[in-house]
């Protein structure tokens, strides 16, 4: 199953500069690691060391935030995936 991925600018750099991607997977966390294996060191972006989304990221599905499911969510072909980077500060 192929979907969308629409990266954020930080991640770009890692995937050479591509805003939108494909990957494969029937989940979300499959998805990442199809991501992984096409851009090595996204996935340490992403997740943290237990498998669960780093506190800085969010991810939506069709405009479907992922959480409280999270890597576990299933995704199907076709589906657009949007990484997002939380930005804070005082």
């Amino acid at each position: 199953m192929s979907v969308v991925v629409k990266l954020p600018p930080y991640f770009q750099d890692i995937a050479a500069g591509q805003k939108v991607v494909e990957a494969d997977g029937t989940t979300v966390m499959e998805m990442i690691q199809d991501l992984e294996r096409k851009y090595p060191g996204i996935k340490e972006h992403i997740l943290d060391r237990k498998g669960r989304l780093q506190g800085y990221v969010e991810i939506f599905v069709n405009d479907d935030v992922v959480y409280p499911e999270g890597a576990a969510m299933q995704i199907h072909d076709g589906d657009e995936v949007e990484i997002a980077m939380i930005v804070s500060g005082g």
